[in-house]
């Protein structure tokens, strides 16, 4: 069978890079494409209403991800997997038909509800499949998927104005509804059937693993680790351009290219980067992931100051190039380092957790870094940011002692 070929789990890797891509690239592509749609859906010319869109969808997939990640543990990962791109492009589809405001916030719940299944149960499903020597730079490349997504998801509004924005949202739709039936085929769960404890997700049950996860200390530090810097990646992620704007003095169309490329290049060479390198560290020391991702860390620290107040070129590219590749190092080691400290069914809903609050930390800076840029005060309050992930990386650093390196 090929799901006990030994390169199988490269397989499983490629299969799901793709859903990756197409997870953060139906998403992304609403907020490329606001001048398009609000000639047809009149709410969308003010900005508090194409703000509910986005927001919508961050709170439904904050919320809903420790319930996605109990569910990685307990039901066949295939069929979240599959379940999940297939509605999530389903809505994709349907958005293309959508005639009011109404319909697309529907329908952007929607899509924050069933997006929100796929990253736990992903990662899970690749840490699974792949040991210590392996699984780091397996997630890394499975990490790419999703930034060149986000990266792709810009050129909604390309697609948009040479047809419409309607068969762009169509067009995606239909691909990912595809390539969902193809996953279905190709797609193995590498559990046995006799794992799967469905009959034991009870309210007792649930509070028992939850309690088992927060009486562990060490994944309360990983959960600080991972939600701190979420605020400055979040920041840049949303931020960026206008940041690219305003210090060098250029228009968005400008700004935009410049600073998304530059952060997708090198977070891409980070994640691979930094998988490869981790991998190779743990072999010798069980906290190898560990110096891998805080030296990534570390990268962004002097990077937001020269975010902040760099004023030429030349310093906004290079610290947004050495932002990216220290994130990228930091994001391809979270899951290999939970490995390290949660049991092997407790993975989903542990990431799910660190994933809720990652999402709200997003949610809560992305406001916050708004207000600043109406004062005038964005870099100087990206560029603070530096202080809060040295001090989380610190104590990370020095508190945090796996027992494992598997």
């Amino acid at each position: 069978m090929l799901s006990n070929s030994k390169n199988y789990k490269w397989l499983v890797v490629a299969l799901l890079w793709v859903v990756a891509l197409l997870n953060y690239l139906d998403r992304q592509m609403l907020s490329t494409m606001k001048a398009s749609m609000q000639v047809s859906i009149v709410e969308l010319q003010t900005a508090a209403n194409f703000g509910q869109l986005m927001a919508i969808f961050l709170w439904i997939y904050g919320l809903m991800s420790p319930i996605s990640g109990l569910a990685a543990d307990r039901i066949n990962r295939k069929w979240i997997i599959v379940s999940s791109l297939f509605v999530w492009s389903a809505v994709t589809l349907l958005m293309g038909f959508a005639q009011n405001f109404t319909q697309l916030l529907a329908l952007r719940a929607l899509m924050g509800f069933s997006e929100s299944l796929y990253i736990p149960a992903a990662l899970s499903l690749i840490a699974d499949y792949h040991d210590s020597k392996s699984r780091s730079i397996a997630i890394g490349i499975h990490m790419t998927g999703l930034y060149i997504g986000q990266s792709l998801g810009g050129f909604g509004a390309t697609i948009a104005a040479s047809f419409s924005w309607q068969a762009t949202f169509q067009l995606f739709g239909f691909v990912g509804v595809g390539y969902a039936l193809l996953l279905m085929v190709l797609l193995k769960e590498n559990r046995k059937k006799e794992e799967y404890n469905i009959t034991e997700v009870s309210e007792n049950k649930i509070v028992h693993n939850l309690k088992s996860l927060f009486g562990n200390t060490a994944f309360i530090l990983l959960l600080l680790y991972f939600t701190i810097p979420s605020l400055s990646g979040w920041g840049i992620k949303n931020w960026l351009p206008t940041l690219f704007s305003q210090s060098l003095k250029i228009d968005m169309a400008q700004a935009g290219p410049l600073s998304t490329i530059t952060m997708a290049f090198s977070s891409l060479v980070g994640v691979l980067a930094g998988g490869y390198l981790s991998d190779r560290w743990i072999q010798t020391h069980i906290r190898g992931r560990i110096f891998v991702s805080t030296i990534g860390l570390g990268l962004t620290i002097p990077a937001l100051f020269l975010l902040g107040f760099g004023t030429e070129v030349w310093h906004l590219v290079g610290a947004a190039i050495c932002f990216g590749l220290g994130y990228g190092m930091f994001d391809a080691n979270n899951m290999p380092i939970l490995c390290q400290i949660v049991s092997e069914k407790q993975r989903g809903t542990a990431y799910g957790l660190m994933n809720m609050c990652g999402v709200f930390a997003g949610a809560l800076i992305t406001n916050i870094l708004g207000k600043s840029t109406d004062q005038g005060n964005l870099g100087y309050d990206l560029a603070s940011l530096g202080g809060l992930v040295f001090i989380a990386l610190g104590i990370f650093l020095a508190l945090i002692k796996p027992k494992t390196s598997k």
